[in-house]
């Protein structure tokens, strides 16, 4: 394996314990795909980040629910929004 190849390994299993992270904040195992899908497409190289675009870099050939799911999880979220970005914190800022 390539230096590239095994940082792109670290970054995405960095990336999977933030996700991990998240979805167990979500508490229901019906949100963690839709969640995952939401949070990678806020990475995309686009220049518009609402839900349409980002749908249709997901899923082009299924623009239509995949934009219905990514709609969903950010409009209908029934988590804490504390507790979410209590984790979001517990992970994105430095220690002390």
């Amino acid at each position: 394996m390539s230096l590239r190849q095994q940082d792109l390994s670290r970054q995405g299993a960095r990336l999977q314990v933030y996700l991990d992270g998240l979805t167990e904040v979500a508490g229901r195992a019906d949100r963690v795909v839709p969640i995952e899908n939401y949070t990678k497409s806020l990475m995309l190289p686009i220049e518009r980040k609402s839900v349409e675009p980002m749908a249709a870099r997901l899923a082009p050939g299924n623009v239509r629910q995949m934009h219905q799911s990514l709609h969903h999880i950010v409009a209908d979220a029934a988590w804490s929004d504390d507790a979410l970005l209590s984790q979001v914190r517990s992970q994105v800022l430095p220690a002390g």
